[in-house]
């Protein structure tokens, strides 16, 4: 069973960063869980954006060459081919639209690690646009709404890279977010972040003490978040990404908690 928390990740309406005190945990009963097959294809509208999850194995070579075009627009470029290897690593796919036009999307997997019910977003990227907040918000809200199903009653790990501090955005709601300013990670947090990085197939690269993940100069999974103006408040976990190298595609190992009566209630994300 999991302790109850002190930390609370979040984003205000105005976009800042910041944290507060963490409501109490619930440790639930193990479930069996499950993925969506290819033919589950919903849609959730938020304003004039259009949410749609399906399976990677559903991904047609033109919706590829779509993300391919908006990563490529954005500072990580990812290519088709790259893009299409991680089709074969990953399980969902989550594409967000405004008004018919790809403003992001997220390749990600529900699994247990160890028997913990995790969420693992391996690449996932948005523009720069006015709507990259509220994409990333819309793509992550129905992921969230995935794991309740896949993990009912049961606190979730969620799990991924960053290359910059505003890509903490997608944390947004969650407790115990590792690594954090000012919080030296536990033995038990330091386990967490190499069993992700082996997750990712590069455990042997990473610092689990900055949680930095050295890269080699290739194209690696990471959430491409970049927008406009960064909001306020990264300044202070910008510290976390001084040893990270972009030249190198260096990446940083981020994790937090959605707890199970949060995910119950959709309140996430924050």
């Amino acid at each position: 069973m999991r302790t109850a928390g002190t930390f609370r990740f979040g984003v205000a309406t105005s976009g800042q960063y910041l944290s507060g005190a963490a409501s109490s945990r619930v440790s639930g009963r193990p479930r069996r869980h499950g993925e969506s097959d290819a033919r589950e294809h919903e849609t959730v509208m938020a304003i004039d954006i259009e949410v749609a999850t399906k399976d990677c194995t559903a991904l047609t070579d033109a919706e590829l060459a779509e993300m391919a075009d908006l990563s490529a627009a954005e500072r990580d470029g990812w290519e088709v081919g790259f893009l299409s290897k991680q089709r074969e690593d990953w399980v969902l796919v989550t594409q967000v639209r405004e008004q018919s036009k790809l403003q992001g999307y997220a390749l990600s997997t529900l699994e247990r690690i160890g028997g913990t019910p995790s969420l693992l977003v391996g690449v996932a990227a948005f523009t720069r646009g006015p709507s990259s907040a509220t994409s990333l918000d819309a793509a992550m809200r129905d992921l969230y709404r995935r794991a309740v199903l896949a993990f009912p009653d049961e606190d979730v790990l969620v799990g991924t890279r960053l290359a910059r501090a505003s890509g903490f955005r997608a944390f947004a709601g969650l407790e115990d977010v590792v690594p954090r300013p000012d919080h030296r990670a536990t033995g038990e947090e330091r386990a967490w972040g190499r069993r992700l990085a082996k997750r990712f197939g590069a455990d042997r690269h990473l610092d689990d003490r900055t949680f930095v993940l050295k890269g080699n100069g290739d194209a690696a999974g990471l959430i491409d978040y970049d927008p406009l103006e960064p909001p306020r408040g990264t300044e202070a976990l910008a510290g976390l990404f001084t040893a990270v190298d972009c030249q190198r595609r260096d990446s940083l190992v981020a994790f937090g908690w959605a707890m199970a009566e949060e995910l119950a209630a959709s309140t996430l994300p924050i």
